[in-house]
């Protein structure tokens, strides 16, 4: 290739075939993932971290266990843009390329009977630090307690401007790989610094908002549930529209509901901060067939209304949903009118409460908005604005549920940007 093709290109004639140098902004789990995949594919690669250490944010994933996929990663399952996108990303790596890709820095995984993947070792202190063991040993520089303040893209490259301590410097590298984060956990790290800069770039940057958050509620006469769990379908509405609807535990809290149900859904309603919306449980969701076989078995019999629903449900639960429907629990199902009957069923069904909102960032686990992810190819996650940019995990408006799905995106978004990087 002569001198003015390599002009026309953007690739300085200086560095042609020369090993290329890769800058990660981001030692969480996509920019492990981009630093590993780009030094693997022969690149001279340098890893930024604003932390003292790497994967500080890692470490609390799956309560601490590291829950790092899950057998159900579908396309399906996530909420962007574009799904078809997403489609693209997990063909080219997949939860089996995720599970090559850990075995090769020496953590097997395993999965759970529900097909949740944790590392062998239940640790997520073990993972970062076979993470942090296959950085070095493939040669990258871990930069830590280091902040780029500034990313400029010219002729010779892409410039980073750097801050560590009280010395500023500037770093010029052939490709940039941005995996800083949103701005969930801030107290680890995570505080959505670098947006502005890549809205300078010319991307569109969407507002940020907490997801797999916490739902605040009014809990009304369901006060006294406080500290009990229950499985659940979840769902959205506003009016008579469902929005979104998730199955799994929840957990009344105070302020309102925990737990995997409601987190799921959770980026629906932090979307619509001024709507009026309300959260619908499902208390027989998981117990439908069993809750209508025994009904039909003792509705004719004398047995008391609370023993009855006692099989369903922890005492003071069952006590609870009962006085809901201005009923006894010492009533015996044969007393019991068909249409009362009906409305305690139909309540245990359709419980409504209303929303408030969700809880900040700092008791988020991830954070929705960003880049939209049409602004990135899904094969490389090279930016379409910046030629030699690429852009990972929570840095684009990519949110999945609670079970592996966050932390897989991150991993395999990191580990095609290294891989395209490094060519």
């Amino acid at each position: 290739m002569n001198v003015l093709a390599l002009l026309e290109t953007g690739m300085s004639p200086i560095r042609y075939n020369a090993r290329m140098r890769v800058a990660v902004i981001g030692a969480g789990a996509s920019g492990l993932s981009a630093a590993l995949q780009a030094a693997w594919s022969g690149a001279d690669v340098t890893l930024y971290e604003r932390n003292e250490t790497a994967g500080k944010k890692l470490l609390v994933t799956g309560s601490g266990r590291c829950n790092i996929t899950n057998e159900a990663v579908t396309a399906a399952a996530y909420t962007c843009s574009d799904l078809k996108w997403m489609e693209i990303l997990l063909s080219r790596f997949g939860v089996n390329e995720l599970k090559d890709m850990l075995l090769e820095a020496g953590i097997p995984i395993r999965s759970t009977f529900d097909g949740w993947y944790y590392p062998l070792s239940e640790s997520a202190h073990t993972v970062v630090d076979a993470l942090v063991s296959s950085l070095r040993l493939s040669g990258v520089i871990l930069a830590v307690s280091t902040q780029v303040l500034s990313i400029k893209s010219g002729f010779d490259g892409i410039t980073l401007r750097c801050r560590q301590g009280d010395m500023d410097e500037k770093q010029t590298f052939d490709r940039v790989i941005v995996s800083a984060g949103g701005k969930a956990y801030p107290s680890l790290g995570s505080r959505g610094d670098l947006f502005p800069v890549l809205e300078s770039l010319g991307h569109t940057v969407l507002p940020l908002r907490p997801a797999l958050a916490p739902v605040l509620a009014e809990l009304g006469s369901l006060k006294p549930l406080q500290g009990m769990r229950f499985d659940v379908e979840a769902s959205v509405f506003e009016g008579k529209k469902k929005l979104v609807s998730s199955r799994g535990n929840v957990i009344f809290t105070e302020w309102g509901l925990n737990g995997p149900a409601v987190m799921n859904i959770s980026h629906a309603i932090s979307a619509r901060p001024e709507k009026s919306l309300e959260l619908s449980l499902d208390f027989l969701a998981f117990v439908n067939k069993e809750y209508d076989m025994l009904l039909a078995r003792k509705r004719k019999t004398g047995q008391l209304l609370g023993v009855f629903l006692e099989a369903f449900f922890p005492p003071k639960a069952a006590a609870g949903f009962i006085r809901k429907a201005g009923l006894s629990t010492g009533t015996p199902l044969d007393h019991v009118d068909e249409a009362e009957l009906n409305r305690l069923t139909a309540s245990l069904r359709d419980t409504r409460l209303k929303v408030t909102g969700v809880r900040g960032f700092e008791y988020c686990q991830v954070s929705a908005g960003g880049i939209p992810v049409t602004e990135v190819e899904p094969g490389t996650m090279e930016s379409c604005r910046i030629k030699g940019l690429y852009l990972t995990g929570e840095t684009l408006d990519v949110v999945g549920p609670c079970g592996g799905y966050n932390l897989h995106f991150a991993f395999s978004s990191g580990a095609l940007a290294g891989k395209a990087a490094a060519k």
